[in-house]
């Protein structure tokens, strides 16, 4: 029987590239995000693909799908908390509230909901156990400039990938965390363009294939339990992570 993993985000960009991987490797793959069709394009009429039309931010939504996608399988052996939004770059003055929040409601919560509602689904099934793996991102160590909400979100993320990882340790529950930087995606596109610097030039980034995430996602879900990559850095090898700004 085939493995099955749920990733959120996935009509687009990161998600949509590992769930392609995953499918290519056999997995039964459930495609979570709120464009229907989106999700539909990604499924291509493949039969080991679910897609799961929902939005991460409530609970309610989360709940049925998840539910739903246990319901197909039989079991949910791992999801993959992706989904997330950025703000254009600004300082924390000129940043909205509600822009703020947004941020905050989708990639925080949005991950706490899915995580909660994944833990509960796994610490319930025979055998029980599981694997949770979070995107964080280089800026959950080292911010951008202009980035106060993103970078917020991201360093909760590792609070929230450290405290599950203690919980799960009595129900076979391993949770690790992919912390990416300049993939090219939808989302990365600007970094070709030029995006701005702590020392306040414009500049273009070296970015990398979006497949080298989606390969690496793939070897931390197909881990036996018994072993985990609690924190795994991808990211273009020129690009100003080391030394930063």
């Amino acid at each position: 029987m085939s493995k099955s993993i749920i990733i959120t985000g996935a009509g687009r960009g990161i998600g949509k590239a590992t769930a392609d991987v995953f499918l290519d490797a056999g997995w039964s793959v459930g495609l979570v995000g709120r464009n229907r069709d989106a999700l539909e394009a990604v499924a291509a009429g493949r039969e080991n693909a679910l897609p799961l039309p929902c939005d991460v931010t409530n609970e309610a939504d989360v709940s049925k799908a998840f539910g739903d996608a246990q319901k197909q399988w039989g079991r949910v052996d791992a999801i993959f908390n992706n989904a997330g939004v950025s703000l254009k770059s600004a300082p924390i003055d000129e940043i909205d509230v509600a822009d703020f929040r947004n941020v905050i409601d989708i990639n925080l919560t949005g991950s706490f909901i899915c995580a909660k509602i994944a833990f509960g689904l796994m610490r319930a099934q025979d055998p029980q156990g599981g694997r949770i793996i979070n995107n964080g991102s280089v800026s959950a160590y080292v911010p951008r400039w202009g980035s106060a909400a993103y970078t917020a979100s991201k360093h909760a993320i590792t609070g929230l990938t450290r405290t599950i990882s203690l919980d799960g340790r009595p129900f076979s529950i391993a949770c690790g965390q992919i912390d990416i930087g300049n993939a090219l995606t939808d989302m990365a596109a600007k970094m070709t363009n030029g995006v701005p610097q702590a020392n306040g030039e414009i500049k273009v980034e070296p970015v990398m294939d979006v497949s080298n995430v989606a390969k690496s996602v793939l070897h931390m879900a197909s881990l036996p339990l018994d072993a985990n990559v609690q924190f795994m850095t991808v990211m273009a090898t020129n690009m100003p992570y080391i030394g930063r700004g």
